[in-house]
């Protein structure tokens, strides 16, 4: 029975991979089906030889690799990793969001717009289930009233999600555009402005001694394996939540390979 079971992930796996490959470059591809089972690594890999597409034409996006997650995560450059909090970690997220938020708006050319973009909408999906999976749950465990507040989040991230879904599938020639991104920033502005007015300054205090450097760890290693796009239709809770990231996050990444990203060297200086 075990075995069985096995074998229909496997199959399913395979068939999203399929799937995801034509959407995302109308490829054939009728010998996926007996292609080994896929996972983020090792489909960053071999994406051009299945898809028969030359190494040079798959672009890299700014995601970190599964492979030695802890040496990646201690050698990272985000505030709040090396003897910081989770409240600095997702501060840093903010941050890094409204930077891209007006790359995109000041940009003159569509590349550098198409390329935030994607970034915008990486960084956001991530942010946005990490939060969920790791964050809330704290809330809920030992902020008095946490449950009522991380409701009231999961809430507001469901109406960013809504509007960040819209905007990711719009080209910065399209008429909405820009009108999209706006009111996606303003629902988005004033979440943030109340989560880091109220409910971090909260949950900060509320954590035992200690505890808000494993959130922080754990907040950054949960964001390596989770969609980087915007489903908000999915749950967003766990266990459920996980469930659907799980299926959900190979397509993303395969589809990522397609997508431009700015330059790493680039992302600081936006």
């Amino acid at each position: 029975m075990q075995t069985y079971a096995i074998k229909r992930k496997v199959s399913l796996c395979r068939i999203l991979t399929m799937y995801a490959a034509r959407r995302v470059v109308g490829a054939t591809v009728p010998k996926l089906v007996r292609q080994r089972p896929c996972c983020a690594a090792s489909l960053r890999t071999r994406a051009p030889t299945i898809l028969g597409l030359p190494q040079k034409a798959v672009f890299q996006p700014r995601f970190i690799s599964s492979t030695n997650i802890d040496d990646k995560i201690s050698k990272s450059t985000i505030s709040g990793i090396q003897g910081g909090s989770v409240v600095s970690v997702i501060k840093h997220d903010h941050e890094e969001l409204k930077q891209f938020y007006d790359t995109i708006k000041e940009a003159k050319d569509e590349d550098t717009k198409v390329r935030f973009q994607n970034q915008f909408t990486w960084e956001l999906a991530r942010h946005s289930i990490g939060e969920e999976l790791v964050v809330y749950p704290a809330m809920e465990k030992y902020v008095d009233g946490g449950k009522e507040m991380a409701q009231k989040d999961r809430d507001e991230h469901n109406k960013v999600k809504e509007q960040l879904y819209e905007f990711q599938g719009l080209k910065p020639s399209d008429d909405k555009f820009e009108s999209t991104l706006d009111s996606l920033w303003s629902t988005l502005s004033k979440h943030i402005e109340e989560e880091e007015q109220h409910d971090l300054p909260a949950l900060e205090k509320a954590l035992p001694q200690g505890e808000g450097d494993s959130l922080a760890k754990s907040f950054s290693r949960t964001k390596l394996f989770v969609p980087t796009r915007s489903h908000p239709m999915a749950p967003d809770k766990p266990p459920f939540e996980t469930v659907a990231g799980i299926l959900a996050a190979p397509i993303d990444k395969l589809g990522d390979l397609f997508r431009k990203f700015p330059p790493e060297d680039t992302i600081g200086k936006a």
